[in-house]
C-alpha cells in the first residue's frame, strides 16, 4: 500500500492555518481542464458572477492539477478551487480548513489504452506506464478501487503511474509515446475513443461501483466565514450557469465550441454523452472516504457535515 506523503504541504497548512485569510474585494477562483468545467466557462463568458458581485473583482486561473490548487489556496492566492473529491479529502485530512460548497458535474471517466493486448487490468506488465493527473487524484483513487476489485491489491499499478495533465496525457496516448494508457475524462476520453487504435479497459463508474460526482467546488473556512456575500454570489452564479445550459442550448454550444476547439455537432454529442451531468448535488463522498481510510490515503474518517458546508 502506498501512503501518499505531503510533508511540505502539511508544514504549509499548519503555518497558514494559523495566519488566516482576510476578506477582500477580489475573488480568486481556479479550475482545471475538460468539459466537466463547462458551467464555469459559461459563467465566465456570460459574466454571471460579476453580475452577482458587482463590487468584487473576479480573477480566474486554470491550473494543471489539484496539487497546484491546494498550493495556491495555502499561499493565499486562491479563494475557491474546483477539483475531484479525493484530493479535496486528502488536503482536509492533512489539516487544511476547507469544505465543499457545491457539486459541479458528473462525468464519464475511463482508463483508455492504445494496446490491443490489454483487455483487463491484469494484462498490464511492469513496464507499461499509465498517465493520470497526479497521485491522489480522483483518477488515481478510481484506478486503486478497480485494482482492489480485479487484482486484489489497491496499489498494484501505482509504480507505473506517470503524472500528466489531461492534454499531455492524450497526446502521449495518441502518439504511442511514453504511455500505454491514460485515465481521463471528456473531451479527451471521447476523442481517444473515437480513434480505432484505442479502447477502454475500465470505466470510472465500473471502478467506483456506483455514480459519483466528478468535480466539486471547495472554499476555505476563512472565505466561508468572512466572505458570505461572495460565497452566496458564487452559488447563485453556478446555478444560473447550469440553468442557462439547459434553457439556451444553442447559445451555450456557440459559447463553448471555441473554448474547447470542437465543432458544434461534436461538442453537442459530448455534452449529451451518457453520464455527463451538470448538477450541484454531491454524490459518492461516503464511499470515497471509506475506501481511502481503509487503504491509508486518509488518516481518519469524516461525516458529511465535516466535509460539506451547510
Amino acid at each position: 500500500m502506498i501512503k501518499i506523503k505531503y510533508t511540505l504541504l502539511i508544514v504549509g497548512i499548519l503555518l497558514l492555518t494559523a495566519c488566516g485569510k482576510k476578506a477582500d474585494q477580489t475573488v480568486k477562483i481556479a479550475q482545471q481542464y475538460g468539459l466537466a468545467y463547462a458551467p464555469i466557462q459559461i459563467m465566465k463568458e456570460k459574466g454571471f458572477l460579476e453580475e452577482e458581485l458587482p463590487d468584487k473583482t473576479i480573477e480566474w486561473v486554470k491550473l494543471a492539477n489539484t496539487a497546484a490548487i491546494r498550493e495556491a489556496v495555502l499561499a493565499d492566492n486562491l479563494d475557491v478551487g474546483f477539483m475531484g473529491i479525493p484530493p479535496f479529502l486528502i488536503a482536509l485530512d492533512k489539516g487544511m480548513e476547507w469544505k465543499m460548497m457545491t457539486g459541479l458535474s458528473e462525468s464519464p471517466l475511463g482508463l483508455i489504452t492504445n494496446d490491443n493486448s490489454i483487455k483487463t487490468l491484469s494484462d498490464f506488465i511492469k513496464t507499461d506506464k499509465i498517465a493520470l493527473p497526479q497521485p491522489g487524484s480522483i483518477q488515481h483513487i478510481l484506478l486503486a478501487m478497480a485494482c482492489e476489485r480485479v487484482l486484489g491489491k489497491a496499489d498494484a499499478l501505482d509504480q507505473q503511474l506517470v503524472s500528466m495533465k489531461h492534454p499531455d496525457g492524450f497526446q502521449a496516448l495518441m502518439a504511442k509515446q511514453d504511455v500505454k494508457a491514460h485515465f481521463t475524462s471528456p473531451p479527451y476520453l471521447l476523442m481517444a475513443l473515437a480513434e480505432e487504435q484505442n479502447h477502454m479497459v475500465i470505466s470510472g463508474e465500473e471502478a467506483m461501483g456506483s455514480p459519483f460526482t466528478f468535480i466539486v467546488g471547495a472554499c476555505t473556512q476563512d472565505f466561508y466565514d468572512n466572505n458570505q456575500e461572495a460565497y452566496q454570489g458564487l452559488q447563485k452564479a453556478i446555478k444560473r450557469s447550469m440553468d442557462y445550459m439547459v434553457e439556451h442550448q444553442e447559445e451555450s454550444l456557440e459559447l463553448l465550441m471555441t473554448h474547447y476547439d470542437l465543432d458544434k455537432e461534436t461538442l453537442k454529442s459530448y455534452l449529451e454523452y451518457e453520464g455527463m451531468v451538470y448538477s450541484s448535488e454531491i454524490k459518492g463522498v461516503e464511499k470515497f472516504i471509506d475506501f481511502m481510510v481503509r487503504h491509508g490515503y486518509l488518516d481518519k474518517t469524516y461525516e458529511l457535515e465535516d466535509v460539506i458546508w451547510e
